[in-house]
């Protein structure tokens, strides 16, 4: 990965959002977005998060971008929620 954040940034590739809770009950389109994601790359700031962690965010908090056809978020540290 070539995307190298700065400061206290966390580079971090959205997880797939699921269609089935774990009852097995299908879910529709029009369910919540998922705000799980696992962490590519962090910047040299970053303390409490280290690559490959799945982590939790703040839903409108995090900067979406396509990177070579691939999307990824940028989230400062202060709005990722926990590790999973």
């Amino acid at each position: 990965m070539s995307i190298k954040p700065l400061a206290d940034r966390v580079v971090a590739k959205k997880d797939a959002a699921t269609s089935t809770t774990a009852s097995g009950i299908l879910l529709g389109e029009a369910k919540e977005k998922s705000t799980t994601a696992t962490v590519e790359s962090i910047g040299p700031d970053v303390k409490n998060i280290k690559k490959g962690d799945r982590i939790l965010y703040r839903e409108y908090s995090a900067t979406e971008i396509k990177y070579d056809g691939k999307d990824y978020l940028i989230v400062k540290e202060e709005d990722v929620l926990a590790t999973l």
